[in-house]
């Protein structure tokens, strides 16, 4: 049973295709499950779109699900059409965003840490300069936001959590223990991670994350699920197979789906 929890739209502004592309791709590619999950536009800043390109306005985000649940039911006969949206995670924010997403019916949550020490994850510039211990100081203090969204109970993914090494693939050489700490946090709170097939668009190339991430997340019995992180139409469900293969060498049993916040697992 096919499924891809991670896929985008026009709205976000980086994006391209309607929703309803979207699911027509997932429908030619015989997928099941189709989740639809845009990026969460900025709650708590003053301006209705703080950053155009990056994430959807505050007053298009009701339509947005509008449109996702009535499109759920007109493919109803078709393909399962899931409501998700890809979260940020802001900790000084997180009973706002708590406040919002239970005003709406999601099937689902993807929580991904996108900004660390004030700075995107993406800006090539953040790591000119820095010394070794600099960049260790980076990235620990990206995997104790990742370790604390874990933590908050908004989430039933997280998302891409080593994407940081997007255009720096150097991030996963830099040693630390709070991959490890990170990976036991998930697992003992008890929220799914993806494996997100967008890093081959990125500078890092492969998977988020690791084949050496998603062998330890495997040995803490870490669930798993799938995302493409499609944000073009003909990305939906993009290398399914060869993740589930993949998942299936290192020692995973089973994915996990979602629906109505209710998380099943399907065999690989």
């Amino acid at each position: 049973m096919a499924f891809d929890f991670h896929t985008h739209h026009d709205r976000c502004g980086h994006a391209t295709g309607s929703i309803r592309d979207y699911i027509e791709q997932a429908i030619a590619k015989g997928l099941q499950y189709i989740g639809i999950s845009d990026h969460s536009p900025y709650f708590a800043a003053k301006e209705d779109q703080a950053k155009p390109g990056i994430a959807m306005a505050k007053s298009e985000f009701p339509h947005y699900i509008a449109e996702v649940l009535q499109l759920k039911k007109e493919y109803q006969s078709k393909i399962e059409v899931l409501l998700g949206v890809e979260s940020d995670y802001f900790e000084e924010h997180e009973a706002l965003y708590r406040d919002i997403y239970s005003q709406y019916p999601f099937d689902y949550i993807i929580g991904s840490v996108h900004y660390a020490n004030g700075k995107s994850i993406f800006d090539k510039q953040r790591w000119e300069g820095l010394s070794k211990a600099d960049c260790l100081r980076e990235k620990e203090l990206y995997y104790a936001s990742i370790q604390r969204s874990a933590r908050s109970g908004l989430f039933d993914i997280l998302g891409h959590i080593d994407a940081m090494k997007g255009y720096y693939p150097q991030f996963s050489d830099i040693e630390t223990e709070a991959v490890e700490q990170t990976l036991k946090i998930i697992a003992d709170s008890d929220v799914a991670i993806e494996v997100n097939t967008s890093g081959k668009n990125k500078d890092c190339g492969g998977w988020y994350p690791s084949h050496d991430i998603l062998e330890r997340a495997c040995f803490y019995n870490v669930k798993i699920t799938f995302g493409s992180d499609a944000h073009v139409p003909n990305r939906v469900g993009d290398e399914w197979e060869q993740v589930r293969t993949e998942l299936k060498h290192l020692g995973f049993k089973e994915w996990a789906i979602f629906k109505n916040r209710q998380r099943k697992f399907l065999p690989l």
